[in-house]
Parts: C-alpha cells; structure tokens; sequence
C-alpha cells in the first residue's frame, strides 16, 4: 500500500513545510516500503461515505520533523510532552500550534538496538521517564514545572534493576486511577526471565511514585504486578478501573491482555490463546505482520492499539471485559509504522505518533509526526 497523507495542519507554525507530501515505527523486521503516490489525496472534513461507522478521522498533523519519538505525556494544560529514544531529549509541543520547544538531555541514557529513551509520564509537578542506562532500564524522575522557560531538573531514581538488551526492554509506564505507577518491561530476549518472579523483566510492575512495592500487590514486598510477559508495549485503563497491556508476539501472536493482579501470561510457555489452566489468554490476538502492537488508549467504548510493523491503527470494541466485536483495523499504511497512541478531549479524539525514524521505518519528508484524530 502506498503511503498518501491528508495535508491538514493543526498548528499554524509548520508553515512551508506543510505543503510537503509526507511520510510515514519495535516488532518485527518491517515488511518495507511498496512506494509512495506522487501526491497525497485530498483532505476531507469527514469520513467518506464508506468509511465504517465510528471510524476515526485524520484531522490534521500537529507538528513533524521529530526524530525517533516514542513517549507521550499531556500537560494538565493540554500540551505534550515527547521523548526521543535515541537522542535522549524531550520536547514539548504546543497542543494549538505544534510549536516545539526542547526541554533538554536526559542524563544516563544510553541508546542502543531498542532501548533509550522510552516511556514518560506526568504526575505532581514531575515527569517520570523510563530509561536504558549502560547497566540496566530503570525509572527516573524530573521535576518540571511546566511555566514558560521551565526546564527539567536533574533525574532522581525511582527504580533500577530492570534488565536490558538490545532487544524487548519494554518501556511504557503509566499512573493508574488509583494513583500508583505501573510499568511494561520485556525479557530481553532471555525468555526464562518472564516467570521468574525474581526478576523485573518481562512482567508489568506497579509501583508507589517513589519507586516502592504498591499496597495490595499480589506478590509481598514486591512490585511485580503480573509475569509471563514477552515484551509489554502499551499500558491502558477503561473506566471501571480495568488495566489493558499490549503485547508483541514472537512469530505468531501479538496480544491484548486484561491485566489481573498476579496473573501468568503464558510467556514462554505459550503464545496467544492456549487454553491451558494457570495461564490467562489474551481478549484479541493478531499475526505479528497484523500489528507488532506498541502504544494504547481507551476511548469510545474501545482500546485503540497502534501497530508497528502493521502499519495500522487497530480498534477493539469493549464490553465490561469481553470484547463485543470484531477488532477493526484504520489508516493502514497510510503513514507508516505508529508507535504510540494517547486520548484526550475526553475520548472524543486521540494523539497518534508516528515511528518511521526508529531505524526500522523508511523515513519520507516530514517524519516522524504527531497526527490528531477525530474518534467522537
């Protein structure tokens, strides 16, 4: 599929450059780039006619040009903040115009295959980012205060000792509605990692804000929340408090789990639904050419998963914790591998970032982007 782009811009700031035809990032290997049209189609006011209902709405990009882009965090006045994996900085991004002022280098990362700088999150004046550093991934804390000028203070560790490699280091990390922090690591790449409740890799953890078992952990004295996981890639809650992880496959499926305290996701053992007593199943599954699924939102009624080596934006319809239909899959290959996905506005639109410039993309005039959609 060709990659055409609507040309609508949110901000007034990218000027010129948004007359560009644009191009649209960890999974598997991408399938490639099959070629561009020469032009991008025309930007509409609302889905065509064909479009299924619900679908969302590509309503213009807010700002382009950044560099392997990989956390997203809102402001409590509506702007963003993104991390750059491999150049170690955060931005923030005026949410009106996609103005980008550079926040700064985080101290300690140490980019490299699939880590770098990954995850961020904001909470009590602070931004919480997750990191790979020569020893191991870990999470830090910033203080930043978010007034004009405003830059971030020096890291404090909230909690090291996560395992790294080049491959499957995890790294979203989320504040849950009961206000603890939870975060998505992998196994390195050293399957046996994930059900060895000793080890911090391959599992999803949660944590006080300051980096101590959470209480209620279903494990004492540890903030292993759930185990058996390959590579967690995007963390979630619906309304009733519920918590959705994404999860790449190896060679057969990538998964979207519902999360329950001290649960065994199957990881080595088993891939996708087995069946097998003490291991949970995942609610939807997919082949790994299909999603290689990164970040993930709740809106609408439905968890929005961006897919990487997919190349699409993947919706699946909730019910309580059931699905209540078919996943639906959007924008494919329209720009690219899509690493991360937040909603805002109340549901009623989503922040979508692209990851062509991840070294495993094919990078075209204005990678990599933040694009707004319309899901209400």
């Amino acid at each position: 599929m060709g990659r055409g782009r609507d040309r609508v811009v949110v901000g007034g700031v990218a000027g010129a450059a948004a007359v560009l035809l644009l191009a649209g990032g960890c999974g598997s290997p991408p399938d490639g780039d099959p070629g561009r049209p020469s032009s991008p189609p025309a930007a509409s006011a609302s889905p065509a006619p064909s479009a299924p209902a619900g679908a969302p709405r590509v309503a213009g990009v807010l700002t382009q040009g950044l560099r392997s882009p990989w956390g997203l965090a809102e402001l409590p006045g509506g702007d963003l903040l993104v991390s750059s994996r491999d150049e170690r900085t955060v931005t923030r991004i005026d949410a009106r115009t996609g103005r980008k002022t550079p926040l700064g280098e985080v101290p300690g990362v140490v980019p490299g295959g699939e880590g770098g700088l990954l995850g961020i999150a904001v909470r009590d004046g602070r931004l919480y980012a997750y990191l790979t550093s020569a020893t191991d991934n870990r999470i830090v804390r910033m203080r930043y205060g978010g007034g004009p000028g405003d830059r971030l203070g020096p890291p404090e560790p909230v909690l090291t000792g996560i395992p790294k490699g080049v491959i499957h280091n995890g790294g979203r990390i989320a504040f849950g509605p009961d206000g603890m922090l939870y975060a998505g690591t992998g196994e390195t790449g050293r399957t046996g990692l994930a059900q060895d409740r000793g080890s911090l890799g391959g599992k999803i953890l949660r944590m006080t804000p300051e980096g101590g078992p959470a209480p209620g952990n279903p494990f004492p004295g540890s903030v292993v929340y759930s185990y058996g996981h390959r590579n967690v890639q995007g963390l979630a809650w619906d309304p009733a408090g519920r918590l959705w992880a994404s999860e790449f496959g190896q060679d057969t499926w990538d998964e979207l789990n519902l999360i329950r305290p001290g649960g065994d996701y199957g990881w080595p053992v088993v891939e996708g639904r087995a069946g097998r007593a003490g291991f949970t199943d995942p609610v939807a599954q997919w082949r790994t050419g299909e999603a290689s699924p990164s970040g993930i939102a709740f809106a609408r009624g439905a968890i929005w998963m961006a897919g990487l080596r997919g190349e699409r934006l993947w919706r699946i319809p909730l019910s309580g914790a059931e699905r209540s239909g078919d996943p639906e899959a959007f924008l494919r290959g329209e720009y690219g591998r899509l690493r991360t996905v937040l909603a805002t506005g109340g549901g009623a639109r989503l922040w979508l970032v692209t990851s062509e410039t991840d070294t495993r993309g094919t990078p075209g005039p204005g990678d990599d982007m933040i694009l707004r959609l319309e899901v209400g």
